[in-house]
């Protein structure tokens, strides 16, 4: 079986939300375990442009294929969407 997670895309054009960390040398994929947590992010941290993004399912089975397609360094796992804290895992 594999695991669900919850992504946020904008819907202009079709990106996904990262973090970037401040050299710009790598960028990781934001994941929320679920789909609550994503909209509570946006809620909390975007409120004014929350109507601009949408929150997607998408099994864990193709996270790899998405990180490789999209130049991903890896995944920023969000625990907590109000603080936020995340755990970033690097893609091998």
């Amino acid at each position: 079986m594999s695991e669900i997670y919850y992504l946020i895309r904008s819907k202009s054009d079709g990106r996904h939300l990262a973090a970037l960390p401040k050299d710009n040398s790598s960028s990781y994929l934001l994941i929320f375990r679920e789909n609550y947590d994503a909209m509570s992010y946006l809620n909390a941290h975007a409120a004014n442009l929350a109507d601009r993004f949408a929150v997607e399912s998408f099994p864990s089975t193709q996270l790899g294929g998405l990180l490789k397609r999209w130049g991903f360094s890896g995944v920023g796992v969000v625990e907590d969407p109000l603080v936020p804290t995340i755990d970033f895992l690097q893609h091998d």
